[in-house]
């Protein structure tokens, strides 16, 4: 059996899928590291949730951030790497408008901004959003250096929409009236 730990990251640096080992506050690692809590965060929403058509929807995005994950670790121009990794694509995005817009035209509209909360799972996925909005700031910086996959900061983008749209879907399904926000 191979050991969990490598000992390899015992003095501050840590490996790209290119071999390359580079400082672990490089902002690559910011980048996927924060993709893989948001990860996390949206297994504590499936952990909580009944709603099965939800929950499927958050396990496919989890499958899509561990493949972001593998495509971030990649910097964009090592050709040979490139043909071993599934890069995020257009259609992946596609894909997140499409449920974006199913379940929007099911709420009612929003004339306001609203309050982070709910149930439980609605909760944590507001928190992924803001989690997911964190990833695609690190990611921005590494597209704007030409390091990374634009794909991948358009995903991201809509994917913070859709974890919105989500969670007034869970609530709305609770019969939870959203709160509005209001100046103090």
């Amino acid at each position: 059996m191979v050991k969990i730990y490598t000992k390899k990251g015992d003095k501050g640096e840590s490996g790209l899928f290119t071999g390359e080992r580079i400082p672990k506050h490089s902002l690559f690692f910011h980048a996927y590291g924060n993709v893989d809590e948001l990860a996390a965060i949206l297994g504590l929403a499936v952990s909580c949730t009944t709603d099965k058509e939800i929950k499927d929807i958050i396990i496919e995005i989890q499958r899509d951030l561990f493949q972001i994950g593998s495509d971030l670790s990649t910097p964009v121009g090592n050709a040979e790497k490139e043909k071993k990794i599934d890069r995020v694509s257009p259609e992946q995005t596609i894909k997140l408008e499409r449920i974006i817009d199913k379940f929007d035209s099911q709420l009612p509209e929003l004339k306001n901004f609203i309050l982070p909360g709910g149930t439980i799972p609605a909760s944590y996925l507001h928190f992924a959003r803001t989690v997911c909005r964190r990833a695609e700031r690190y990611v921005s910086a590494l597209t704007n250096e030409g390091k990374a996959n634009k794909e991948v900061l358009i995903y991201l983008n809509r994917l913070s929409d859709l974890l919105f749209v989500l969670a007034r879907v869970l609530n709305n399904r609770s019969n939870i009236k959203e709160t509005i926000w209001k100046r103090s």
